[in-house]
């Protein structure tokens, strides 16, 4: 005898004995029994790999003790590098009153400024174009601009440094900004590229319905969708504008140099407390600016719909 024959028998035996429960009793009596729920090993605290935690804050060590050794002796009070003798902020005063490196300073914040307006710019357009070609040449054009990224940037530097010689062009800051520009590009195009893929095309099409052009449907709806990533991608490119030094040591000039070169150059002549100084506030700028940067990349994003809500002014039933 099967069991479904055996489950159908126990149906009909249970109301025979009791009529009064009727089909209630047989659906009750023919419903399958729940299979046990198989319980897996849970982890307890001897299951866990303890060694993990020694590897981890040795790596952490590892990792931020040089810098923390550069801001405390950046408040040395003596023009000792290696013995600390106390806290003292002379080497901030002093570098205050540092012409030469509060020149190459507002230089690198220049680069960095012109660099990131061109680059967020282009790389936007660069990624709209990405995404939005339907062409045989769309998949050779995004390898292209991804190889940039993957090619060294000393080698990067040399052929910058070359092309520029080879059409006259003085080496300046405008060489450095230009080189700049040119590596930038592809990130700006990489992260935008990864949010305009995960953009509903359905807020476009809504928008359209409602009245919108091609044009105004790009700057009323997917640009605002777009606005944390590409406030986020200029400040990252900011930051490694602001610190990048091989391909500035290639394409700078005579004169006032960006500040990493100018850091370079004082190291070969001779190591100073003050470069301590310049070294940490460099490094809080560079970590401020790239947690500001996550925090706007992780900005609630616009839910389904509400940017055409905006577009609309919410008359939209």
């Amino acid at each position: 005898m099967s069991e479904a024959d055996s489950i159908d028998r126990a149906g009909a035996t249970a109301t025979a004995e009791r009529p009064e429960l009727g089909a209630e009793a047989a659906v009750a009596v023919t419903q399958p029994r729940p299979l046990p729920v198989k319980r897996w090993h849970q982890r307890g605290p001897l299951d866990r790999p303890r060694f993990l935690y020694v590897v981890m804050a040795f790596v952490l060590v590892f990792l931020f003790a040089p810098i923390l050794l550069v801001a405390v002796f950046s408040l040395n009070a003596t023009h000792s590098l290696a013995t600390f003798s106390g806290f003292s902020p002379r080497w901030y005063e002093q570098l205050m009153h540092d012409s030469a490196l509060l020149s190459s300073l507002l230089l690198s914040l220049e680069i960095a400024a012109a660099t990131t307006v061109v680059a967020v710019v282009l790389g936007t357009l660069l990624a709209l174009g990405l995404v939005r070609a339907k062409s045989r040449w769309t998949r050779p054009v995004q390898t292209l601009g991804v190889w940039p990224l993957l090619n060294p940037e000393i080698a990067t530097a040399v052929g910058l440094l070359l092309f520029f010689t080879q059409f006259g062009l003085t080496l300046s800051p405008t060489t450095v900004t230009l080189a700049h520009i040119t590596w930038a590009i592809p990130y700006v195009a990489l992260i935008l590229r990864a949010r305009i893929v995960g953009l509903d095309p359905e807020i476009e099409d809504a928008a359209r319905d409602l009245g919108a052009t091609d044009l105004g449907a790009l700057r009323l709806v997917v640009l605002p969708l777009l606005w944390p990533a590409i406030i986020a991608s200029g400040l990252l490119i900011f930051v490694m504008s602001f610190d990048d030094f091989v391909t500035s040591y290639f394409t700078t000039g005579a004169g006032v140099p960006p500040l990493p070169v100018a850091i370079y150059s004082m190291i070969k002549h001779g190591v100073s407390p003050e470069i301590n100084a310049v070294g940490t506030l460099m490094m809080v700028f560079s970590v401020g600016t790239v947690l500001l940067a996550l925090a706007v990349f992780r900005m609630r994003q616009p839910r389904k719909g509400e940017a055409v809500l905006e577009f609309t002014g919410g008359d939209v039933a």
